[in-house]
């Protein structure tokens, strides 16, 4: 196994960090990685915005769901699914471009996700700690203020990165799934009962299957911040309906 592979199966989700300041040259080359990731017809579908402002991040670590960790860490990037830029240079050139639209945000999602996840592994190969914060999607009204985001512009992802505690480091990785629950040969088949028993059995302990999924439920999938992020998701979405 190479280095690569054993820091993609090292890493972990870190949300406690020390002091320790991540230099300009070590961002420089993050992000530099996350602009060699596959994209989409060499668009770049994507802007990355660099937080650098201590109050704007103190402002991002309370809408993204009360998350102090958020303000003390010492890069935090917002990856933008960005259709507005390439909407304005076909103005700028003198086209007729439709509006954008759901397929092409689709597209512009899977290319910011992957340059944000080209970043985490470049961050890992460097001992720096990264976590993904999903709650930048949430309360689109409040971040699309605060991040002066236009209307084709979406946030996709936001990360938080800095180097981890020892606490940090020796904290199990959450167990993945085994491969067979996750790969299906040429064609989707929908599991039964006791394949979704068996695919979660590293979740449930000491719990029935039953208390365990109800639990999980009503905690994330049935959750306020949950119900938010689709509503708020849906504000986005509105913009990317009108396409002629």
């Amino acid at each position: 196994m190479n280095e690569i592979i054993k820091d993609l199966h090292r890493r972990k989700s870190v949300r406690v960090f020390t002091q320790q300041e991540i230099t300009g040259q070590q961002k420089q080359e993050i992000l530099n990685a996350a602009m060699a990731a596959p994209t989409a017809g060499n668009q770049q579908l994507y802007t990355i915005l660099d937080i650098t402002d201590e109050e704007l991040k103190r402002k991002l670590s309370v809408s993204c769901d009360n998350q102090p960790f958020i303000a003390k860490a010492k890069m935090v990037l917002v990856f933008c699914a960005d259709l507005q830029k390439w909407y304005d240079a076909f103005l700028e050139g003198g086209c007729a471009p439709r509006k954008p639209g759901v397929g092409d945000l689709m597209l512009a999602v899977s290319d910011t996700n992957i340059a944000a996840q080209n970043a985490v592994t470049a961050a890992q190969s460097m001992g720096i700690g990264s976590c993904y914060i999903g709650d930048i999607m949430e309360n689109c009204e409040i971040h699309r203020e605060l991040l002066h985001l236009p209307e084709y512009v979406f946030p996709a992802a936001m990360l938080v990165f800095g180097y981890p505690t020892d606490q940090q480091i020796e904290r199990p990785k959450p167990q993945r799934c085994r491969l067979e629950d996750i790969v299906q040969e040429n064609g989707y088949r929908r599991r039964d009962g006791d394949e979704l028993r068996r695919m979660f059995d590293k979740e449930c302990h000491t719990l029935s299957f039953e208390e365990w999924s109800q639990r999980f439920c009503e905690r994330k999938y049935n959750s306020d911040f949950a119900r938010e992020m689709s509503r708020s998701v849906g504000v986005y979405l509105e913009a990317f309906k009108d396409c002629q």
